[in-house]
C-alpha cells in the first residue's frame, strides 16, 4: 500500500496552504495581466501588422492545447519528495522568468546576436511573448489541481476556488494598473532603463518573491510501494545498450549508439501524440458538456480581453498605433490604451467583489441560476460597447464583464470537483479505488503508463513496461490515478477507457478550453477587422459569441436531476 508521508492535512493547515498557493497565483496573474494589456501595443509599435499580431497571440495557447493535457496527466501520476504538483509549477516558472527577461531586452539581444545579419528584434519579442504566455497559462493547471487536492469536499472546494478567483482578480487589478503608470519618471528608470525595462523588472521581482512562497507549501506526498520496484521490471528496461555502447571508443559503435538514441527519442515523441489522442477520446459526457460551455464563454470573454485596449485606443480615441512617437495620433492611442487598462482594472475590481459573495449567491439561488445569469450578462455589456461612443459608458460596461469573469473562475472547477466527489453518479465508467480492487487480475491492463518514482526520488523512463498488478495490490491504482490504457510498446491502443481518472486531467481539459478560446480569436479577429475596417468588430464578435455561450451553458449538467434527464 502507498504510504502517506505527511498524512491528512488538518483544515486549519490547509487554509494556510491555500493562502500560500493563492499568493503565487496572484503574482502569476499580475504578469499575465500586464502581458494582456501591454503586449499587443508592443507588437504594433515594433512594426508587426495587426493581422499577424493577432496570430502571434495564438501561438502560446496552441502550444498549451498540445501540452497542458499531458502536463495534467503526468502530474496525476508523478511521485516525488516534493509532491505531485509543485515540480511542474517550478518548471513552468522558469519559462515565465525567461519570458520576463527576453521581452524588455529584445532589442539588445537582437543587436548582440544579429551582427550584420539583419534585425532580430521582432523574432526575440515573439519568442519571449510565446514563452511567457504558454508557461504562465499552463502553470494554472497544477495550481488548480493542488487546490482541489487540499479541499475535496464540494462546499469547501467552492470556498477555496472563490479565494482563488479573488486572488486572480486581485492580480489582474495590479497587472492592469502597472502599465498605466509612467515609469520613466520614477527612480527605477535611472537604474534599468525606459518604460518597458522598468515595468518588466518590477514584474520579475514580484514573480520571484511569489515563486519562493511555493517552497513552503506542503503537499500530501505519496510514496509508491516497494513492490513497484520489482527486479523483473528492471530486467525489462533497455539499459544494456546505453551502458555498453558508451564505453567503446570506435566510431561505428558511437554512430550506432547515437542512432539508437535518436530513434528512441523520436519514438517517445510520437508516443506523446498517441497519448494525447487517447486522453482526448475518453472524455466523460459531463466533462465534455462543461468543456463546450466553458469554451464558448471564454471565447467571448477573451475576444473582449485581448483587444479591448486596442478598441479603446483606435475606436474611441481615434489614435494610430503605428504613428511616429510624439505625434498627436500616437499620443491619443497611448492615452486610449491607458484608459483601456482602467476599464480592465474595474473589471477585476467587480470580479473581486463577486468572488467574495459568490458562495452566498450559489447558496441562495443555486449554481445553475448564477452560472446562466453571469454568462447572459456578457453579451448585453458587449452590445452596449458596440453602440456607445461614450468612454464612461464603455468603461462601466467593461466593468460589468467582471461578473462573468468571476463565475468562469469558480463554477466550472467546483462542478468538476463535484463530478469526481460523486463518481458513481456523474462518472460511472470510472471506478473508484475500492471497486477496482475487486476487478480480476486478468482484466487489468498489463502496462502502467506514466512516470513512476522510487523511494529516493529517482525517475524511471516514460512508458516503461511493468509486471501485471496483482488483485490484492490496490496500490497501483493510487499510484496512477490518471492511467491511460495504451499499449505503447506494441503501438496499439486498448479499446476500453481507463478504469480510474485523476482530477488534474479533467482540470487540464477545462483549461484547454481556456487556451483554445484564445486561439480562435487570435487567428480570425485580425482578418475580420481588416475586412470590416473597424475595430468595433472586436466587440460585435464578442457579443455574438456570448449568445452562443448562453445556449451551451444550458446543456451543462449541474446536479443529479440533470444527469438523469441526459
Amino acid at each position: 500500500m502507498p504510504q502517506k508521508a505527511s498524512g491528512q492535512v488538518p483544515l486549519r493547515s490547509r487554509r494556510a496552504q491555500l493562502l500560500l498557493v493563492n499568493s503565487f497565483t496572484c503574482g502569476l496573474e499580475v504578469c499575465l495581466a500586464v502581458g494582456t494589456t501591454y503586449v499587443p501595443p508592443l507588437l504594433l509599435k515594433a512594426g508587426v501588422e495587426e493581422t499577424f499580431m493577432t496570430m502571434v497571440l495564438g501561438i502560446g495557447p496552441v502550444l498549451g492545447l498540445l501540452f497542458v493535457p499531458l502536463i495534467g496527466s503526468a502530474s496525476d501520476q508523478w511521485r516525488s519528495r516534493y509532491g505531485r504538483r509543485r515540480p511542474f509549477i517550478w518548471l513552468l516558472c522558469l519559462g515565465v522568468l525567461l519570458g520576463l527577461v527576453i521581452i524588455p531586452h529584445a532589442g539588445r539581444l537582437s543587436a548582440f546576436f544579429s551582427r550584420g545579419f539583419g534585425s532580430m528584434n521582432i523574432a526575440f519579442l515573439i519568442f519571449g511573448i510565446c514563452v511567457l504566455d504558454f508557461c504562465g497559462q499552463a502553470c494554472f493547471t497544477p495550481l488548480e489541481a493542488l487546490i482541489s487536492d487540499l479541499f475535496q469536499d464540494v462546499d469547501n472546494c467552492r470556498h477555496a476556488f472563490s479565494m482563488y478567483s479573488f486572488t486572480v482578480s486581485l492580480g489582474g487589478c495590479i497587472g492592469y494598473l502597472l502599465p498605466a503608470i509612467n515609469w520613466k519618471q520614477t527612480v527605477l528608470a535611472s537604474y534599468v532603463g525606459g518604460q518597458e525595462e522598468c515595468l518588466f523588472s518590477l514584474l520579475l521581482l514580484i514573480f520571484l518573491c511569489c515563486t519562493v512562497v511555493t517552497l513552503f507549501v506542503k503537499e500530501e506526498v505519496l510514496v509508491p510501494p516497494v513492490e513497484l520496484r520489482d527486479e523483473r521490471a528492471l530486467k525489462d528496461l533497455p539499459r544494456p545498450l546505453s551502458v555498453r555502447c558508451c564505453c567503446f571508443s570506435g566510431h561505428p559503435l558511437r554512430l550506432l549508439f547515437w542512432a539508437s538514441r535518436i530513434v528512441l527519442a523520436l519514438r517517445n515523441f510520437c508516443s506523446l501524440f498517441s497519448r494525447l489522442y487517447s486522453l482526448c477520446c475518453h472524455v466523460p459526457k459531463v466533462i465534455r458538456r462543461l468543456f463546450v460551455a466553458k469554451l464558448c464563454s471564454w471565447m467571448a470573454l477573451m475576444t473582449f480581453l485581448l483587444f479591448y485596449t486596442d478598441f479603446v485606443g483606435e475606436g474611441l480615441y481615434h489614435g494610430l498605433p503605428m504613428a511616429q512617437p510624439g505625434t498627436e495620433a500616437r499620443r491619443r492611442y497611448d492615452e486610449g490604451v491607458r484608459m483601456g487598462s482602467l476599464g480592465l482594472f474595474l473589471q477585476c475590481a467587480v470580479s473581486i467583489l463577486f468572488s467574495t459573495i459568490m458562495d452566498r449567491l450559489v447558496t441562495e439561488f443555486g449554481t445553475r441560476a448564477v452560472y446562466l445569469a453571469s454568462v447572459g450578462l456578457f453579451p448585453l455589456a458587449a452590445c452596449i460597447m458596440c453602440f456607445s461612443r461614450s468612454i464612461v459608458i464603455v468603461t462601466m460596461s467593461a466593468a460589468l464583464t467582471g461578473v462573468t469573469f468571476s463565475a468562469l473562475q469558480i463554477l466550472p472547477y467546483t462542478l468538476a470537483t463535484l463530478y469526481h466527489h460523486e463518481k458513481q453518479t456523474f462518472l460511472p465508467k470510472y471506478k473508484d479505488v475500492k471497486e477496482r480492487e475487486e476487478v480480476p487480475k486478468e482484466t487489468k491492463p498489463a502496462f502502467l503508463k506514466g512516470h513512476l518514482s522510487s523511494a529516493n526520488g529517482h525517475r524511471e523512463p516514460l512508458f516503461s513496461p511493468l509486471p501485471a498488478p496483482q488483485a490484492s495490490d490496490p496500490s497501483l491504482c493510487r499510484a496512477s490515478p490518471c492511467e491511460v490504457s495504451m499499449k505503447i510498446t506494441g503501438g496499439s491502443e486498448l479499446k476500453h477507457p481507463p478504469a480510474n481518472r485523476g482530477i488534474c486531467l479533467d482540470l487540464a481539459i477545462l483549461d484547454s478550453a481556456f487556451l483554445l478560446s484564445q486561439v480562435v480569436p487570435s487567428l480570425l479577429m485580425g482578418a475580420i477587422v481588416h475586412f470590416t475596417q473597424s475595430v468595433t468588430a472586436y466587440m460585435a464578435s464578442a457579443a455574438g459569441l456570448g449568445v452562443v455561450a448562453i445556449y451551451s451553458a444550458t446543456k451543462v449538467i449541474f446536479d443529479k436531476s440533470d444527469m438523469a434527464k441526459s
